[in-house]
């Protein structure tokens, strides 16, 4: 393996991304450091309030209820209005109704400003991958979808070794405890105002036209039923339906589960979560490597994704807090490596002018068990602790895994031969010309 070779040819496809590319990862960055405090103390800030766990579920649940009802609307928005409105409009609403989540004291209104949160990250989410598909070109699509997932990440990992200290801060700033509502409440008021920052870069994003619809070109839409029903939607948003159920009952609660089973402080706590954030980043970048080495991404999604299963399960039944630690590092890195690749095939085979009403499918199947996995997940665990959501999400990722695998080894394949036949093709056919 040549280090520098691989480092100029990485340095050679980040010079390819056009200008609104780099701009979108930018606001990348920016986003995954002021949400890292919001992800990391929301559900402390809902427990300190006097709320129970149950409420916390809900609390949880809103967002992906919400995207769960109108995802395929929103999606449909996007494509009709353009990623570059999408993301705007969607960031703003999200900062909006964040702020009030956490200044408002009625419980039904919290619950309305998640709901409402859901709708506008939703809008925001969607519209990225088709940017993203838009910007980029077969060499240096799988590296951006890559990045943008793992540059999320490593922001996170900034943003979650600083927030780990914020606490301790705003409560000596208060006079209040470290770990109380007041606290917690400060923490994420700063996270939101600081979001603003992600407007900047978004704002300055030049979106380029699509390609079968350039100015003063008119094209038939595609019903919504007809993209929602076809086979392939189907078949590649159930494997994310199998997933999302599994982390939806599990991945929320990881900071409860290290502070039930562990008693972990609130900054070994960040520290863990940033180290988390940080390999699964670096994880991210590297997945394109990996799947261009095992000339797959289908079968890089599948490796990854079967030996996280083994960690998952030490995570789950680790007597002690280094293994648990250990445990939680690589499988959190392995089974976020697939994410993007996985992602990346699945709008590889969506037309252009159809790919936000395609990924408000792909999303919603993802969303169906965000939207009941953590109220579920909240009484479980009232009543049985975590170890049955621990085996849950194992069973799940499992048959996903297995799913991808079945539908999706020959797909990909053919895809690349068609791809390998078409540009044999045309370099015939530009060789004819020549000729004559």
């Amino acid at each position: 393996m040549n280090v520098y070779r691989d480092i100029q040819e990485f340095g050679g496809q980040l010079r390819a991304f056009d200008r609104s590319a780099r701009l979108f990862l930018i606001a990348t960055v920016l986003h995954g450091i002021v949400s890292s405090a919001w992800m990391l103390f929301f559900n402390f800030y809902i427990l300190e309030r006097g709320f129970g766990r149950d409420f916390l579920g809900m609390a949880n649940a809103m967002p992906s209820v919400a995207g769960l009802i109108l995802g395929i609307p929103l999606g449909a928005l996007s494509d009709r209005i353009g990623r570059k409105p999408a993301l705007l409009l969607g960031m703003a609403g999200v900062m909006v109704s964040s702020a009030l989540i956490v200044t408002v004291v009625d419980p039904t209104m919290i619950l309305v400003m998640s709901f409402l949160s859901g709708i506008s990250f939703t809008l925001f989410y969607l519209s990225q991958a088709p940017f993203m598909m838009k910007v980029s070109n077969r060499e240096t699509r799988t590296l951006l979808f890559s990045l943008n997932f793992g540059l999320m990440t490593l922001s996170g990992a900034v943003g979650s070794l600083f927030a780990g200290q914020l606490p301790a801060i705003f409560g000596s700033i208060l006079d209040v405890p470290a770990r109380s509502a007041q606290a917690y409440q400060a923490v994420l008021l700063v996270s939101v105002l600081l979001s603003g920052l992600t407007l900047i870069p978004l704002a300055m994003i030049k979106e380029p036209h699509t390609a079968s619809r350039k100015v003063g070109q008119r094209t038939k839409r595609t019903p919504i039923w007809r993209i929602v029903m076809r086979p392939i939607t189907l078949k590649l948003a159930l494997p994310n339906l199998l997933v999302g159920v599994g982390a939806a009952i599990l991945i929320p609660y990881m900071n409860v589960f290290f502070l039930d089973r562990f008693a972990l402080p609130d900054r070994q706590l960040g520290v863990l979560f940033s180290l988390s954030a940080l390999l699964t980043g670096v994880g991210s970048v590297l997945a394109p490597r990996l799947a261009t080495g095992l000339g797959s991404k289908i079968r890089a999604v599948v490796l990854t994704q079967s030996i996280s299963l083994v960690f998952l399960l030490m995570l789950g039944f680790s007597p002690v807090l280094w293994l648990a630690g250990i445990s939680f590092l690589i499988r959190g890195t392995l089974m976020n490596m697939a994410s993007p690749l996985y992602h990346t095939f699945a709008m590889e085979q969506i037309d252009e002018t159809e790919q936000g009403t395609f990924n408000s499918v792909f999303e919603l199947a993802w969303q169906v068990g965000w939207a009941v996995g953590p109220y579920i997940s909240g009484v479980v665990q009232e009543s049985y602790g975590f170890t049955p959501l621990f085996i849950a999400t194992s069973i799940l990722y499992l048959v996903s895994t297995l799913l991808i695998w079945t539908l999706f080894k020959r797909k990909e394949f053919e895809m690349e031969t068609a791809i390998e036949l078409k540009t044999v093709g045309d370099v015939l056919t530009a060789g004819d010309i020549l000729g004559d």
